[in-house]
């Protein structure tokens, strides 16, 4: 090899040495890292996406069929209980509810009459009843013949049997007139539903039939609700919804007022989850909402599930392998990196995860997953805890 030769490749040798050797010192040199920060009283809440809805509210409509003759009550009327909202032509019925009312008093008059035998057919059966035990008594003196007190016998039962028949016809009777009051309830039901009532106090959402209409039974004439049931129906991912219990304090927020928050609280959770979308339905009350509603209005609220008082937290960005409760972190302990594996519990809205087991308490949490994270790596701390 020549001169010239061997000094090339002395150096290729020493440039590949300063190479090896710098990228050494870039990959050994202490990485500048953040830490997470003490947190004190951090609260804990769970997100949910729903709308405003009413426990109480009805599509109601008469029971039985007819022409609509009158309506008292239009969209956004607030009705109270028992007022009358429409009616139904009720000329037929009307015509036989007075003819029940006819056959109830004709069968008063029948009962009253049978009524009024009684007295006198008891005094006729009480005078044979005293000639029959006198002709008892007479007969064996011989004062009176065999015949005679055979008369008088035939006589009181003749007189008893009429009283019997008596009652029964007071019986036979009141049947009739029981059933003649019977019929008349029915046919003055029937008319009663010929007009409809509010069941409560409520307020018109919308009228559905006009006047002339010719409707079924059952056909919604109105949609009534009570303003005093409205509530917001928010649906909650399963996998947040584990801590939510009835009676936790919710902020609430309309799309239609997105700048101003509601107080309410948590009023009932579904026992049955939504199967598709693996979602739990909870129904928040809200105690300062404005008083104008509007069914349907999207609505989010934030229930307040826990407050943690000193809280170890991570972002879930600086997680590897999360797999919902657990996962691996990077810590530094003695000012080198160190990856553990760590329990977690709650989860801020704002993307961090509550530590609960798995970490000493002097190591102290990377703040951020930053490339060249390798285990007994040397760092500075930018930031002390």
């Amino acid at each position: 090899m020549s001169k010239g030769n061997r000094k090339s490749v002395l150096i290729l040798i020493v440039i590949a040495a300063l190479a090896v050797a710098g990228i050494s010192f870039v990959q050994n040199k202490p990485l500048i890292i953040d830490v997470m920060p003490l947190h004190e009283n951090v609260t804990v809440e769970v997100y949910g996406l729903g709308s405003v809805e009413a426990k109480t509210i009805s599509r109601i409509g008469f029971e039985v069929g007819a022409a609509l003759v009158e309506l008292d009550a239009d969209y956004g009327d607030s009705v109270k209980e028992g007022s009358v909202l429409a009616q139904l032509h009720s000329a037929e019925q009307q015509a036989k509810t007075m003819r029940a009312a006819a056959a109830v008093e004709a069968a008063e008059a029948r009962l009253k009459k049978a009524q009024t035998t009684i007295p006198k057919l008891k005094a006729i059966l009480d005078f044979h009843r005293i000639s029959n035990q006198r002709a008892k008594v007479l007969l064996p003196r011989g004062s009176i013949g065999e015949e005679e007190a055979e008369q008088k016998q035939l006589n009181e039962e003749v007189a008893t049997a009429e009283v019997e028949i008596a009652r029964n016809d007071v019986a036979l009777a009141k049947a009739e007139l029981a059933e003649a009051q019977s019929q008349y309830e029915l046919e003055k039901t029937l008319l009663d539903h010929h007009v409809l009532k509010a069941p409560y106090d409520a307020l018109v959402v919308e009228r559905r039939k006009e006047l002339g209409t010719v409707i079924s039974a059952g056909d919604p004439v109105f949609t009534l609700v009570d303003p005093r049931t409205v509530w917001v129906l928010g649906y909650i991912d399963e996998a947040r919804a584990g801590g939510i219990l009835v009676g936790q304090s919710v902020r609430v927020r309309l799309r239609s007022l997105p700048h101003k928050e509601f107080d309410g609280k948590v009023t009932r959770i579904d026992i049955e989850s939504d199967r598709v979308s693996e979602e739990r339905r909870v129904y928040v009350s809200c105690s300062d909402c404005p008083k104008d509603f509007y069914l349907g209005e999207q609505a989010e609220i934030f229930i307040h599930t826990a407050t943690l008082e000193q809280p170890l937290l991570v972002p879930e960005t600086a997680v590897e392998q999360f797999d919902g409760t657990g996962g691996d972190i990077w810590v530094i302990q003695k000012n080198r990196l160190h990856r553990i594996s760590v329990v977690f519990g709650h989860k801020t809205l704002d993307g961090h995860l509550e530590i609960t087991g798995g970490i000493d308490a002097d190591a102290a949490i990377v703040a951020t997953h930053l490339p060249g994270l390798r285990e007994n790596r040397r760092v500075i701390i930018k930031k002390e805890r």
